[in-house]
């Protein structure tokens, strides 16, 4: 009997570690692919590996974000929103795992961000609404999570910006507009610029933020400084095309 539950146990322990090999190196591989920029593919091992481990909480949280950037680049609104839902699942699940987990929190309002602007009306405003919940319980946990403050930042730019219906429906979430929306914008994406200096869309969106607010000289000095950084995500080859049409447009 003792020698058969021995058995057992090296049995077990030989299948665990042999599940756990393909696991990490999916991660790994995933990890790597996501740093040469080719999250397609980042995203399809990240996939495989929560296939295989269904509670990975960074396999869970990389699909996630992931799965938000990757939809953005789809061609129609149903595609886009297709991925968008796929974020939130992702991170509902990894939410599971760890609810107070700061990057966990941060992709679902990433999620919640994205689908927010294929919205409109109330329905808009709640998801603006949860955007912030997930961001504020983000920072709770990681004080400098970059990506939370950044959300946060685009957060009071669009409160800023919301029209007479959706101002309407925020009062009922809200009692109301913070009259400051965007120079609090503006003081996080600064924030957020002195924590990860190499994200190139926070310079894009602070340069929007600074042009709204009637600083054009500051907005086009941040375009210019953003054109000569190097690429760091897949998607910084868009954002400086859309860095040159806004300096194109504000010289007309």
């Amino acid at each position: 009997m003792k020698k058969t539950i021995i058995v057992y146990c090296f049995t077990f322990l030989f299948f665990s570690f042999a599940l756990a090999q393909p696991v990490d190196e999916l991660v790994k591989q995933g990890d790597l692919l996501e740093k040469q920029l080719k999250e397609e593919e980042a995203y399809q091992k990240f996939k495989e590996a929560v296939k295989h481990d269904p509670v990975h909480l960074h396999a869970l949280v990389r699909c996630s974000e992931l799965a938000s950037r990757i939809g953005r680049r789809q061609a129609t609104k149903e595609k886009q929103m297709d991925f968008y839902q796929a974020a939130k699942i992702y991170a509902e699940r990894a939410l599971k795992v760890n609810p107070k987990d700061s990057e966990a929190n941060v992709v679902m309002s990433l999620a919640y961000a994205r689908m927010s602007l294929l919205k409109s009306g109330k329905e808009k405003v709640e998801h603006v609404r949860e955007i912030k919940n997930y961001a504020d319980r983000a920072l709770l946990n990681n004080p400098n999570n970059f990506k939370a403050l950044f959300v946060i930042a685009r957060w009071h730019y669009e409160v800023s910006n919301l029209g007479g219906v959706e101002r309407a429906a925020v009062k009922v979430f809200y009692g109301g507009l913070q009259k400051n929306s965007l120079d609090s914008a503006v003081y996080y994406y600064e924030k957020v610029k002195l924590l990860s200096p190499a994200f190139i869309l926070n310079y894009l969106e602070l340069a929007k933020a600074y042009n709204r607010a009637g600083k054009r000289e500051k907005a086009v000095g941040l375009l210019n400084h953003l054109l000569r950084m190097p690429n760091t995500a897949a998607d910084d080859d868009t954002i400086k095309t859309e860095a040159r049409q806004l300096l194109k447009s504000w010289k007309a």
